[in-house]
């Protein structure tokens, strides 16, 4: 007997700049193509997690910008090149989602499709996986759905949602999103129990996307009629380089999630990063009996709770020999044209490198 259900289709965010990962992280090469946790990049990993509940690569849909399409490319080989929606120009999350959903609307409706950023590392993969297959059968019931992370501390650097009461088609509703939060108001909410981090994943039908986006981004509903319009014709791509620029700049937070009464959340525990610096990258990273992490052959003497990175060549080939003495805490990663080092709880720091070097002109090293 053949699965009557409609399909399930996976779009990857993978837009990102990253600038905290600098001198790794580049406009042309973004964290989420980088092996920052394990041998592979971080879109990759991303999209080995969902093949099982999309089926293939023939039900991924990857967007991201014109200057990552190659590269993307080369690290999904299997992807169809239909699949990449190239956005001519950023425009934060809710061109992308509703592009997508469009796409998918035109063929099945009731297709559910997964949104996940590419740049995440996740430990629990099982875990992982049984969780996204609960949102999906909570997106075919039509609630539009997101998964929201169980918090471990009071964290400042992330947006949040507040849980209301069950919800009908499972789990529990969405009483508000809240942005970043300060310190005192993160540990209150963490005290309460009622909050989880948002981690910016949402599951919903096609079709009850698009009747979201009429409802509350008109404009970005127009544009994304011109693209079904121009596809029926055969002329997808010259609509969406000519339209595209002109849509709303809006995370779909803002312009969607945040105008609803009746979305739904589940608490999620499988071990989530969002890698948000080279501190969290180290925390995930294998480490010797002292705390260092690094390439084989790095030498440390007196040194502790060190991570070493060395990515020149991109990071093939043989690695120069790097040894430290009697330092503790820092980071050190090593490319081509770059050497960074910082202690590890300024790792955030990174960012304001980049901003220096864009204002004294610098842009081929950013």
């Amino acid at each position: 007997m053949t699965d009557a259900r409609p399909s399930i289709h996976a779009l990857i965010l993978a837009g990102g700049a990253g600038t905290r990962f600098w001198p790794a992280s580049r406009s042309a090469r973004p964290k989420q193509l980088l092996p920052l946790v394990s041998d592979d990049p971080l879109i990759l990993e991303t999209a080995r997690r969902v093949l099982p509940l999309c089926g293939g690569y023939e039900n991924v849909l990857v967007a991201s910008g014109r200057h990552l399409v190659e590269a993307t490319a080369a690290i999904l080989p299997e992807l169809p090149f239909h699949n990449l929606l190239v956005e001519p120009v950023p425009r934060n999350t809710a061109p992308a989602i509703g592009w997508a959903a469009a796409r998918v609307a035109r063929t099945d409706p009731d297709a559910v499709l997964m949104v996940l950023p590419s740049d995440h590392h996740i430990a629990d993969v099982p875990g992982f996986q049984a969780t996204l297959e609960r949102a999906v059968a909570s997106a075919r019931a039509g609630a539009i759905t997101t998964i929201g992370i169980t918090p471990t501390h009071p964290e400042t650097g992330y947006g949040y949602i507040e849980m209301g009461d069950a919800h009908a088609g499972g789990g529990l509703t969405v009483k508000r999103f809240v942005e970043k939060p300060h310190r005192a108001l993160a540990e209150e909410f963490l005290a309460t129990g009622r909050y989880l981090w948002n981690g910016g994943m949402f599951f919903f039908r096609a079709r009850d996307m698009m009747d979201a986006i009429r409802a509350h981004q008109p404009a970005l509903a127009a544009g994304l009629d011109a693209f079904d319009r121009a596809a029926a014709a055969g002329d997808e791509l010259t609509e969406v380089l000519r339209t595209f620029p002109t849509l709303p700049s809006v995370s779909i937070d803002k312009g969607v999630m945040e105008h609803m009464s009746t979305l739904a959340v589940l608490p999620g525990d499988f071990g989530w990063s969002d890698i948000g610096s080279w501190q969290s990258a180290w925390e995930l990273a294998a480490k010797d009996s002292v705390g260092n992490a690094s390439p084989e052959g790095a030498v440390f003497i007196d040194s502790k709770n060190n991570q070493v990175v060395d990515l020149r060549n991109g990071g093939h080939g043989k690695h120069r020999v790097i040894a430290l003495v009697g330092v503790h805490d820092l980071v050190v990663v090593e490319t081509d044209d770059a050497l960074l080092i910082v202690p590890r709880e300024r790792s955030q720091d990174v960012k304001e490198i980049v901003d220096a070097l864009r204002k004294r002109g610098d842009t081929h090293l950013v």
